[in-house]
């Protein structure tokens, strides 16, 4: 089923002819302010959406450097070698031409990624990955080069980690989407350990589908296989997107559109009885549903779609509710309390009405003590990611020296 004006709209999606979400794209590209060689590479991505890149590693140059680098925080958590900002920034010319040299050459070799942990709020610990400063630089780079032909490709209802998207749109677009659209259903869905699950083999042959430059490939496998470094052990990482790497994201998003994005959307233009619609946020999504059968339909679809590329739902975080306009009527004349809340991007959301009498999607901050939870644990992990206090269970790095195995 083709969706209406009015859905693509809450979605901020275009039509889906072609190249779906590519008037949202549009929109969106237009706000990026491209250095000229990367405008014409989106250029060249909007011109033929099926187009494969064959050279692209000569636009990793000094100048993609050297805005790699001045985005890095000063006071981030060094790597391995130990190599610091301000350390590195004392002969930046000549380090960033050596690491240029190094990349065009194929003598770079990333490193691992140092672990630490942080506390989590059910007392456990979440691993964070600290890669090296070169190492976060080179991905900056080609995150920024892959970013303008990615822009083209993605979905509109994609608001994660992406340029001019952020939390606040997601939510915005989604409840433009439960209060403009005949919704009865919603799916919160959350994909479980997400960025520690993505499949190597399946990324790189997605991203196959656009980038033909071998040379661009090899530098994103190396970095899924550079292992963590661990209480001076190092780990192999078979699975997932490399911890605390400033490409993750990206290839994060790259990963779920071919896996999530295009699929639903296909889903819905063959299957669905009544309206759809999506927003989604990194592996956090909700999709709101007209009709009961095509709740229960897709939730069975998603699992086994997932469970194909090794991915499954988180049972505890994953529901189906009875939400939206006609529900909360319903339960209101038979004097029922109001349909089950959902949480999306840390605000509850439920039905309400106004004072004269309307239907209106409200939504909440979660509880004030999980708020002040999480506050705690943000501050706990900028200390620790940004050397303010001691790394608890893992020594400091030593000072600027490449990491070799034994």
């Amino acid at each position: 089923m083709t969706p209406s004006k009015e859905t693509r709209r809450a979605e901020g999606r275009g039509r889906p002819e072609g190249n779906p979400g590519a008037e949202a794209g549009a929109r969106t590209q237009s706000r990026i302010a491209y250095p000229p060689n990367l405008a014409r590479v989106n250029a060249a991505a909007r011109r033929a959406v099926h187009t494969q890149f064959t050279a692209l590693l000569h636009h990793v140059d000094l100048a993609a450097l050297q805005r790699a680098f001045h985005r890095q925080r000063r006071q981030a958590s060094a790597g391995v070698d130990g190599m610091t900002v301000a350390a590195y920034e004392q002969e930046l010319e000549a380090s960033l031409l050596d690491l240029h040299a190094r990349i065009h050459s194929g003598r770079y070799r990333p490193q691992p990624v140092r672990r630490v942990f942080i506390p989590k709020a059910d007392g456990g610990q979440r691993p964070l990955g600290v890669p090296t400063l070169e190492d976060k630089v080179v991905q900056g780079a080609v995150a920024e080069l892959l970013s303008a032909i990615y822009e083209v490709d993605f979905l509109g209802f994609s608001y994660g980690f992406r340029p001019g998207r952020n939390p606040h749109k997601a939510l915005d677009a989604l409840h433009t989407a439960l209060m403009s659209q005949r919704v009865n259903w919603v799916l919160d869905a959350d994909i479980r350990s997400f960025f520690d699950s993505v499949d190597h083999g399946w990324l790189l042959r997605m991203l196959a589908h656009r980038i033909a430059d071998p040379r661009i490939l090899q530098l994103i496998e190396l970095w899924l296989g550079a292992g963590v470094l661990e209480s001076g052990e190092w780990r192999e990482t078979d699975r997932g997107t490399p911890q605390g790497a400033g490409i993750s994201p990206l290839l994060a998003n790259i990963f779920l559109h071919y896996v999530l994005d295009l699929w639903v959307h296909q889903w819905r233009r063959r299957h669905a009885r009544g309206r759809v619609v999506v927003v989604r946020y990194a592996d956090d999504f909700v999709m709101g549903f007209e009709s009961a059968a095509d709740a229960q339909e897709m939730l069975a679809a998603l699992k086994q779609r997932l469970a194909d590329f090794g991915l499954s739902l988180h049972d505890d975080k994953t529901r189906l509710i009875e939400f939206g306009r006609l529900p909360a009527l319903a339960r209101r004349q038979r004097g029922e309390r109001h349909p089950e809340t959902f949480a999306f991007l840390g605000f509850v959301h439920y039905c309400g009405w106004t004072r004269d009498g309307r239907f209106i999607v409200k939504h909440k901050t979660q509880s004030k003590r999980l708020t002040r939870k999480l506050k705690a644990l943000r501050e706990e992990a900028w200390r620790l990611m940004h050397g303010h206090v001691p790394l608890r269970g893992v020594g400091a790095p030593p000072p600027c020296q490449a990491w070799r195995p034994a």
